[in-house]
């Protein structure tokens, strides 16, 4: 067995990694450059235009991490302490009076002059509403000083950032209604083949209904794309011209199926006419058939045609392309080791990608790794990576990457 993260010889084919590096390569060189200006409310799965910097303090002031006392430790001699005012979050205090306490809630700011904050549960209020605290207590404790969090002028969040609801969370915090954001990236989806119908419709002899325009429509828009359904291209040149002349407008070409150096493959045809098409075979499984390619100077990207190819190659490949054009530095999911819960016995040339899921912190995967079953990803809940030349027992590490890392 090739130990684990040693990928082992890919002979001709290339390996993912070159694949990868010179797909954001190639996004690096035509990163969309437009951006807009959005409300909070409409940034969610957007990519940050500009650097996000602090214009205050966070906190803006000095406020108490619990409901309780503030005083002057310094004031304290054991005795009880008067209580001179109460203060709730979102009032100004008044300068705390020596030799007293503030009864002080949770977010309140701490008045000048106190430098401590008792939690309620070490105080015991008195018959003469006097305050005796019953705890050794340290100068700051309880205290949230200013600027903790942020402060004037600090970097928050840089531009390239992917907005979630913690980001956007973030911007409000510190006052933003709205922020520039990276003009969506526009993707024209199509199919090619006589062989596809789309669903609702009757399947005639030979025929299978379109799966993978519905998976890569919803999966763009999730990625905060701009989808333009192209739909099926018909095995005919001409109408295949006139389709792609119509995309004009588009930031990327994303077909599935029918890109080779068939007669028949009339959409490499069309490349090679009014463009250019390169075909990568990759070392990957599944998902071998890459191309790349311009048609009257739109980027195209062909993924295979089969089902589980489509997922793993766009999940794998063309995400983090896409990522890459909205300026987003760091595209690679997460992946991390997970004991094997299953037997390999068979190296192959090709790194795998199967089709598993986590059981009791073990990775088992689906019974069927065929390229054209969809449903062992349904099944799945992540990746398992077979490297290169290796064999597994049971037990033996290996990577896993959650779908949940990709779909998004």
């Amino acid at each position: 067995m090739n130990p684990a993260g040693k990928p082992g010889k890919t002979g001709s084919l290339m390996a993912v990694e070159v694949a990868l590096a010179r797909l954001l390569e190639l996004a690096d060189a035509s990163r969309v450059r437009e951006h807009e200006r959005l409300p909070l409310a409409r940034i969610q799965g957007r990519v940050l235009a500009a650097d996000l910097v602090s214009t205050l303090d966070l906190p803006p002031w000095p406020n108490s991490a619990m409901d309780g006392y503030a005083l002057r430790l310094a004031d304290w001699t054991g005795e009880p302490l008067v209580v001179s005012q109460k203060i709730f979050a979102g009032q100004a205090p008044e300068p705390l009076k020596p030799g007293t306490c503030a009864r002080i809630f949770t977010g309140a700011p701490v008045p000048a002059g106190a430098d401590c904050v008792e939690m309620q549960e070490n105080a015991e209020v008195q018959a003469d509403e006097r305050v005796r605290f019953t705890e050794t207590m340290t100068s700051g404790q309880n205290i949230r000083p200013q600027g903790q969090e942020t402060t004037v002028g600090e970097l928050i969040l840089p531009a390239g950032t992917r907005l979630g609801p913690i980001e956007q969370g973030l911007a409000a915090s510190l006052g933003c209604a709205e922020l520039d954001v990276v003009r969506k990236v526009r993707v024209a989806v199509l199919s090619t083949g006589d062989e596809l119908v789309e669903p609702g419709q009757a399947l005639g002899p030979g025929q299978i209904y379109n799966s993978n325009r519905v998976l890569l429509c919803n999966w763009l828009q999730c990625l905060g794309c701009e989808v333009i359904d192209a739909g099926i291209l018909p095995d005919d040149l001409a109408t295949t011209r006139a389709r792609l002349g119509e995309l004009k407008e588009v930031d990327l070409i994303l077909s599935t199926g029918g890109v080779s150096v068939g007669e028949a493959d009339f959409l490499g045809i069309a490349l090679r006419e009014e463009g250019e098409l390169t075909l990568w075979k990759l070392a990957i499984k599944p998902g071998k058939p890459l191309t790349f390619g311009h048609f009257r100077g739109v980027p195209v990207i062909g993924l295979p045609g089969n089902p589980a190819s489509t997922l793993v190659t766009f999940a794998l490949l063309a995400r983090p392309y896409l990522l890459r054009r909205q300026g987003v530095k760091e595209v690679d999911p997460l992946k991390f080791q997970v004991p094997a819960g299953f037997v390999w016995p068979k190296a192959g040339n090709r790194r795998e990608y199967l089709r598993g899921r986590l059981e009791n912190g073990r990775a088992i995967i689906y019974k069927n790794q065929s390229s054209g079953v969809l449903r062992s990803a349904a099944w799945a809940d992540g990746l398992v990576e077979v490297l290169e030349g290796r064999t597994l027992i049971e037990g033996d590490w290996v990577s896993f990457i959650p779908l949940s890392e990709v779909l998004s």
